[in-house]
């Protein structure tokens, strides 16, 4: 419970920053309306040459961000993923005796219909009904 509220705290402060860092990204080129045809262009050029670094910017953040989060929860879930296994384990080791014999079983019953399953379709069908 301690860790969820720890990794909530840091998401929380995470999106802050976020959010942050895009309204420091949009002051930094202040956008004025354009009065012409070719201030429009030139608006739309800069827009597009800009878009592709600020959105490698902030991906390579977001990266860093998950790479934290995955260092952060992994020994929580690898406790709880060894926890898993070893349930598992035990139960697996408990009902191997019936498994093998189940399969002793099923292998026998295999063995006797095979050779049944060789026969016509008219041999079983009177075989059925006689």
């Amino acid at each position: 419970m301690k860790h969820l509220f720890s990794f909530l705290i840091f998401l929380i402060t995470m999106g802050f920053l976020l959010s942050f860092s895009f309204s420091v990204l949009a002051q930094e080129t202040p956008v004025q309306a354009p009065e012409t045809l070719e201030e429009a262009k030139s608006l739309g050029q800069r827009i597009l040459t800009g878009f592709p670094e600020t959105f490698k910017s902030v991906w390579q953040e977001a990266v860093v961000f998950w790479k934290k989060m995955l260092n952060y929860v992994s020994p929580w879930f690898k406790s709880i993923w060894n926890s898993i296994l070893s349930l598992l384990g035990k139960e697996v080791e408990k009902r191997k005796p019936e498994v093998e014999e189940e399969f002793k079983k099923e292998t026998q019953e295999m063995k006797e219909e095979i050779p049944k399953a060789g026969k016509s379709l008219w041999q079983r069908f009177k075989e059925l009904i006689y």
